[in-house]
């Protein structure tokens, strides 16, 4: 199994930061084709492969492609430099980084895929790619259906609501006034806030429900999808995509089972008798609780959902997959 640690660096940000100027669109590029070979676990490409991948691109980059070609190979033989340990520091390239050793990082073999990035306020990171022994699943005791929402962030089919902690609403009012006054920095810092705030809050929440529950079933609402519609800001506040991933690597990393379900109609569907007598989607938003007209049971819209969910896990296999870079 592989899992990710970052870690932010302390120490020679300076020689990071004309690096990434001299090879900023060729080497992210390279970055991007490795990291995709890393998820489709395919061959990790050469030199020459990037070559062959960047060839033609030397006029609308404004490069000599003799510079295209150079940043190519130096990528290539960079990656095959070893990371090595050295107390809470990493020696890698010829320099030793300290970082901000924020968790330890577990024992294990640590693989080619390490890499460093940066933030939009300039923090760079070292990002360490670990294989470690996967766990065996754990017996299924008791399991929990979720259904992501707007105005709780979470309801799970034992009844319990998470309240949706609405990050960038609370400081919309700042963010505006920082972007009308045109103070750039400010405007980045509060994203970052807003950024970090969110993380938290799905780390902490992720982390509770992984370990309390054997499976967890999860509907497939589409996040993409209600981004281009009227709910873009809350539903991009809400952050349900990254929420996903984190529970997903964390089953993995736990033994827990993990499956992600189709939703559809699952608001209207009756939990009790599955008859098709709720609501009706975003037409019918407001109707936060219903009556079942064929069996009489009373139901609130999103637990009702996040108990159908549940009931429509199916077969309970192991979670899949690693954590995204």
């Amino acid at each position: 199994m592989l899992l990710v640690y970052r870690y932010r660096v302390k120490s020679l940000t300076g020689l990071l930061n004309s690096q990434a100027r001299a090879c900023n669109f060729v080497w992210n590029f390279c970055n991007d084709t490795q990291l995709q070979a890393l998820k489709w676990n395919k061959r990790w490409p050469s030199g020459f492969d990037l070559n062959r991948l960047t060839a033609g691109s030397s006029k609308e980059l404004a490069l000599h492609a003799g510079t295209i070609n150079a940043v190519c190979e130096q990528y290539a033989k960079s990656r095959r430099r070893d990371l090595k340990r050295e107390g809470q520091a990493f020696r890698f390239a010829g320099n030793t980084f300290r970082v901000f050793h924020s968790r330890p990082l577990p024992e294990g073999k640590i693989k080619d895929g390490t890499n460093f990035s940066c933030d939009a306020r300039g923090h760079w990171f070292l990002n360490i790619v670990v294989e470690v022994a996967a766990p065996e699943p754990r017996p299924v005791r008791n399991g929990v259906g979720i259904d992501l929402g707007l105005k709780d962030f979470a309801a799970l089919s034992t009844g319990e609501k998470i309240e949706n902690p609405r990050y960038l609403r609370e400081l919309a009012e700042k963010l505006a006034t920082a972007q009308r006054a045109r103070k750039r920095h400010q405007v980045t810092n509060l994203h970052a806030r807003i950024t970090h705030a969110r993380r938290d809050f799905h780390h902490k929440l992720s982390t509770r429900i992984v370990r309390e529950f054997d499976y967890i079933a999860v509907g497939n609402v589409n996040a993409a999808g209600l981004a281009k519609t009227r709910l873009a800001k809350s539903v991009l506040d809400a952050g349900w995509s990254s929420f996903r991933d984190m529970l997903r690597y964390k089953a993995i990393a736990h033994g827990a089972w993990y499956e992600e379900v189709n939703e559809s109609f699952s608001t209207r569907d009756c939990s009790s008798c599955h008859a098709k007598t709720g609501p009706k989607g975003i037409a019918e938003l407001g109707i936060r609780s219903w009556v079942c007209a064929k069996c009489g049971v009373s139901h609130d819209r999103d637990v009702n959902s996040a108990q159908n969910t549940l009931f429509r896990s199916g077969h309970r296999t192991p979670a899949e997959g690693i954590p995204a870079l």
